[in-house]
């Protein structure tokens, strides 16, 4: 399925400052609010359902002698007709 970006931001930031943003989302996701994403002239915004299906990746690229590149990766995903996903049985959790 081809895949369509519609917004894209990429910048180094502190660790402090990527917790602002994304309690910025947490608090759009618990309020039932839009979450609109602006950089430049750019923006979009979208609405999550009650339910969407969140995923939380950790990643490592290229090789494994400790010179690759570590990520995580959270995201919401539903369709466009509002509802949700999958509902997965394994219950995460951040520590």
């Amino acid at each position: 399925m081809p895949e369509e970006v519609l917004f894209k931001s990429e910048s180094a930031q502190s660790r402090a400052e990527i917790a602002t943003y994304l309690r910025r989302v947490a608090d759009k996701l618990e309020q039932g609010d839009a979450i609109t994403l602006k950089s430049g002239s750019e923006s979009v915004a979208m609405e999550p359902p009650a339910r969407p299906t969140f995923e939380v990746k950790a990643e490592r690229e290229g090789p494994t002698d400790g010179s690759g590149e570590l990520s995580v990766e959270f995201e919401l995903a539903w369709n466009e007709n509002g509802s949700g996903g999958d509902s997965g049985s394994d219950q995460l959790s951040i520590v």
